[in-house]
């Protein structure tokens, strides 16, 4: 912690009359982070800005915005706190995180700050990479998040980025810092939980000074994929224009540029939200490219839809409804109708509550939504396909049920599920090949 606090005061320089905002959940790492901020604004009387956002999902929220805010008036700190109202039907945890940081973003534009701090640690960052590593993502994505990010009007910083989950613990111990736990945090049903609680911690075991090895892997990772955009930025000078892409000249490429250029514009697209993004997803686009047909598309996560017309590619965002959604199916999702679909590893019950697919017969990854005009499905144990609102009127479904049941469909529009009313014929028995078990409940 205390080489945090030197290259607060040494590299970054702060100085006396700086505003900082900083975001503060109430955890024991943002409140380490803020008691650090609290040390240096002692000995030059910056401006410390304490940004906390109330999720409004636990009861115990309340009871945390009190508990950071007395903290800041006993510190002499600024408190700010925003608090969630309602959430849309994305997931939540992007959605919850482009909050956050809109919302900070207004707090530095507020009191003209120079840094936002957030306390991301080095524990943090091994966790991101693991994760896009094993979902696959693009260069800069598998760099897992930057120390320094240079936004148009202030610069957002971690500097606990080389600091260790253990030496946050051991830092607000010695210095009596009290602090709130998520009981969420350590629940398995996420994923950043389980390698959190069972794979870190068998890196550690060989070399308790990993996460200084993870910084260095992330460092040269952005080395290179700097040095490579440069490169591609010359080429989309002519093949992406407009935020339209020129087949034509796509194709004149590489492969590997080819394939560059189009992590490049996920990138612009998604920014800090890559993690949403997948190997799958540039696989998916790479085809569609590619593909003799004129026209097709595909839907990509946040309601992107990748739209190839003719000799153009685009990627745009698609207009939904109130009462709409799409979602793309990872391990588990709360859904808008109150109940939870998930990606399980193994059942007996042959129900409809749950559906066994063979990921070759068709195309990944799965995606949840709403019904649409038109919708069909291949019905389990019959020939050819049945209006979807067919099956609803025959199963007494009511109206306002309807406009929210989850449909399941593959990447290619393909509905393989109506969860909890029909199986389609891509459902597979016990004794079948299957490698997807989905529960719905």
């Amino acid at each position: 912690m205390e080489n945090a606090y030197n290259y607060l005061m040494n590299e970054v320089k702060i100085k006396y009359g700086d505003a900082i905002v900083v975001g503060v959940s109430g955890g024991p790492d943002s409140m380490a982070l803020l008691h650090l901020l609290s040390r240096i604004k002692k000995s030059l009387d910056i401006q410390v800005i304490c940004a906390h956002v109330h999720h409004n999902l636990r009861k115990e929220s309340d009871d945390e915005k009190i508990f950071v805010e007395r903290f800041c008036a006993n510190h002499g700190i600024v408190f700010e706190w925003h608090k969630i109202e309602d959430y849309g039907d994305d997931n939540f945890h992007n959605e919850a995180r482009s909050i956050r940081y809109n919302y900070f973003s207004k707090i530095v534009k507020k009191y003209n700050a120079k840094y936002l701090l957030t306390a991301h640690h080095g524990d943090d960052l091994i966790e991101t990479i693991l994760m896009r590593i094993v979902r696959g993502s693009t260069l800069r994505g598998y760099s897992g998040f930057s120390k320094v990010v240079k936004m148009d009007n202030y610069t957002i910083i971690r500097p606990l980025i080389n600091v260790t989950k253990q030496e946050i613990y051991e830092y607000n111990k010695k210095n009596k810092i009290n602090y709130v736990t998520d009981d969420s945090n350590v629940k398995d049903v996420y994923t950043r939980n389980r390698f959190r609680k069972y794979i870190v911690p068998e890196f550690k075991k060989e070399d308790e000074k990993v996460h200084e090895k993870f910084y260095k892997f992330s460092t040269t990772l952005l080395e290179y994929n700097n040095y490579i955009d440069k490169i591609v930025e010359e080429k989309l000078k002519k093949i992406y224009i407009q935020n339209i892409m020129n087949i034509e000249e796509f194709l004149k490429e590489e492969k590997v540029i080819q394939m560059k250029i189009i992590y490049y514009i996920l990138e612009q697209i998604y920014q800090d939200d890559l993690m949403l993004i997948t190997d799958q997803h540039v696989k998916l686009i790479h085809n569609l490219i590619h593909s003799k047909r004129a026209n097709v598309k595909i839907h990509l996560p946040n309601n992107i839809k990748a739209i190839k017309s003719y000799d153009t590619f685009t990627l745009v965002l698609e207009e939904t409804k109130n009462n709409e959604y799409e979602i793309e199916l990872i391990n588990y999702m709360n859904l808008p109708n109150g109940h939870n679909i998930e990606i399980i590893e193994e059942t007996t019950s042959d129900s409809n509550f749950y559906c066994r697919l063979n990921s070759s017969e068709i195309t990944l990854p799965l995606h949840v939504r709403t019904r649409q005009n038109g919708d069909k499905m291949y019905v389990k144990g019959m020939l050819g396909r049945k209006k979807i609102n067919d099956i609803f009127i025959d199963e007494k479904v009511s109206i306002e049920e309807r406009n929210s049941w989850p449909v399941v469909v593959d990447s290619a529009g393909v509905i393989v599920w109506l969860p909890g009313l029909k199986k389609s014929k891509f459902d597979k028995l016990k004794n079948e090949k299957y490698d997807i078990i989905i529960k719905y409940y």
